[in-house]
């Protein structure tokens, strides 16, 4: 089991679900919110109707840890305690994603994706 990375890949995703999911119910913020966004960053996918390069370099955006963590760091650094639930939301999609084996794009076609190459 260990030596199957993208097996370790999607539980990681699973992990990176939970957490957000276990943090936003403890916070007591609003579900519906949670259920109206969960999908957002997939509308990033529109600049595919651009291009391949211009879909994947957006999608990939979107997709990566770094900005809602740093969004979750703003929420809980600065009074701006209504960033939180966007960030967890945030999280959870990304997370929700890899557990389901999406990753993240190449350029090269929308099924062309990093756990494809691990």
């Amino acid at each position: 089991m260990l030596t199957k990375p993208a097996w370790l890949l999607r539980l990681e995703g699973l992990f990176v679900f939970a957490l957000p999911l276990f943090l936003y119910r403890s916070g007591h913020y609003s579900w519906w919110l949670f259920v109206l966004l969960i999908l957002s960053p997939d509308l990033v996918m529109l600049a595919y109707l651009i291009n391949i390069k211009t879909g994947a370099a957006a999608y990939n955006f979107a997709h990566t840890l770094s900005l809602p963590l740093l969004l979750l760091l703003l929420g809980l650094l600065r009074p701006a305690a209504n960033l939180l639930p966007f960030a967890l939301i945030w999280i959870a999609h990304i997370g929700m994603d890899r557990m389901l084996g999406f990753g993240l794009k190449y350029p090269t076609s929308f099924n062309d994706t990093h756990l494809q190459h691990v």
